[in-house]
């Protein structure tokens, strides 16, 4: 059977599902029910020096739902732990006794001055906690105080805090990164120069979740204001697998250690992050809208699926689907793929025929009357898998890659196995010779 168990910089767990820092993690209580559930780790909510912050009495959160009401994306106002640091120390030094087979590694957020790093991290230091977290990512709240993302979106200053805390401190460090910047691979590489022993992303994305337009206040609202928040669940589940490939395949940071954040609410999520480079993948929302139980479904999945592969640890697949991702301009232009309809699977819905014909390239014709049938032409079908997207039955569209020797029949060229991209391609003015 396979084995989920982790070494992450020698931190070991029993399996790679850590808790974020967040909510769920912000209390001696709910770190032990999550344990108890399963949970392999888990990043205690970030702590500060005191005095500490205040969080508001009113709506931290607010959440997109589908039209099923299903929670596609949650927005939060939350600051960091607004507890003691003392009291916070006391619970992580029990539990991390208690449970002394479990991640325990704890975030941690002071200003950006050396002698606050140089206070607190002993103190973390003394808990027996695995490691630490520097929290570089919080958008909101935080950030106007020149922590959090105020620090994450500057590379300079990750670079100095993170060789702060290596020199004062033996554990390994994790520097969380901010998706609110526009390139992630300068924070990354920040954080390697300094001497993170890791990076852990993506944070949550700077948003506002909506307007109630019967009273024209922004959503939520304390009072009668609100303020932009960080948005995390599946919805930005895309964009946090696209940060991760990028650090992943970076000359400069290829091979840095990730745990991976972002939308992961089923093992299928987490097989995708590790499947990319990661080597423990962290959860939120998930919990938040399902409860702690949910990791056993987590488990069982990708104990599942490991063992239908012939995986016997994670390491067996970690970063397998990295090599497949790569710049544009490296995309074969030779390939050709045309859209098939299965017509013992469609239900004559027509979504297919509708999309195409206002929105792509009117490359599926629609028979009407007493049989409903939409099929591809292919001499207009770019392959573009717009159809096969929005198709509500599963497997029903699917891409046919055309074999050497057939003709395109759009361009009435003859396909070839030989590989072309647009460094190449003469219709590029800076082409390369092949």
């Amino acid at each position: 059977m396979a084995s989920l168990h982790t070494d992450f910089l020698g931190i070991k767990s029993p399996n790679p599902f850590w808790l974020a820092s967040a909510p769920p993690t912000d209390k001696e209580y709910n770190v032990e029910r999550a344990f108890q559930a399963g949970w392999g780790g888990v990043v205690w909510k970030t702590l500060g020096l005191d005095p500490h912050v205040v969080n508001v009495s009113g709506p931290r959160y607010g959440t997109l739902l589908g039209t099923d009401r299903r929670v596609l994306g949650l927005n939060n106002i939350e600051l960091i732990t607004d507890r003691t640091l003392a009291i916070n120390l006391e619970e992580i030094t029990r539990v991390k006794k208690r449970w002394p087979d479990r991640a325990v590694v704890v975030s941690i957020m002071v200003p950006c001055e050396e002698e606050a790093w140089k206070t607190i991290l002993p103190q973390v230091e003394a808990t027996g906690a695995d490691g630490i977290e520097l929290n570089f990512g919080c958008p909101h709240g935080m950030s106007e105080r020149g922590m959090g993302a105020a620090v994450g979106q500057v590379p300079e200053y990750i670079e100095m805090v993170t060789r702060w805390c290596k020199q004062y401190c033996s554990l390994p460090v994790i520097v969380k990164l901010t998706p609110n910047i526009t390139d992630i691979r300068y924070p990354a590489r920040a954080a390697k120069a300094g001497g993170a022993d890791a990076v852990s992303l993506i944070n949550t994305i700077n948003s506002v979740i909506g307007v109630d337009l019967d009273q024209m206040l922004m959503s939520p609202h304390t009072g009668s204001q609100g303020s932009h928040g960080g948005y995390c669940g599946p919805a930005v589940k895309p964009i946090a697998l696209n940060m991760v490939s990028e650090i992943g395949r970076d000359a400069q940071t290829r091979g840095l250690p990730i745990s991976g954040i972002g939308g992961i609410s089923t093992w299928r999520d987490a097989a995708e992050f590790i499947a990319l480079g990661c080597a423990t993948v962290q959860v939120c929302t998930a919990a938040m809208v399902h409860g702690f139980q949910i990791v056993r479904d987590m488990i069982s999945g990708l104990e599942n699926y490991m063992d239908q592969k012939g995986f016997r640890t994670l390491e067996d697949f970690r970063g397998m689907a990295l090599p497949s991702v790569t710049d544009w301009r490296y995309l074969n232009l030779n390939h050709v793929d045309k859209a098939v309809i299965d017509q013992a699977s469609c239900i004559k819905c027509g979504r297919c025929h509708l999309v195409c014909e206002d929105t792509s390239h009117q490359a599926i014709s629609a028979t009407t009357g007493d049989e409903r049938r939409f099929e591809v032409r292919e001499e207009d079908c770019v392959g573009c898998n717009l159809c096969a997207s929005i198709c509500p039955v599963e497997n029903c569209i699917s891409l046919r890659s055309l074999q050497p020797g057939e003709v395109d029949k759009r361009t009435g060229k003859v396909v070839t196995d030989q590989y072309a991209n647009w460094t190449t391609h003469p219709n590029n003015p800076m082409a390369q010779s092949a």
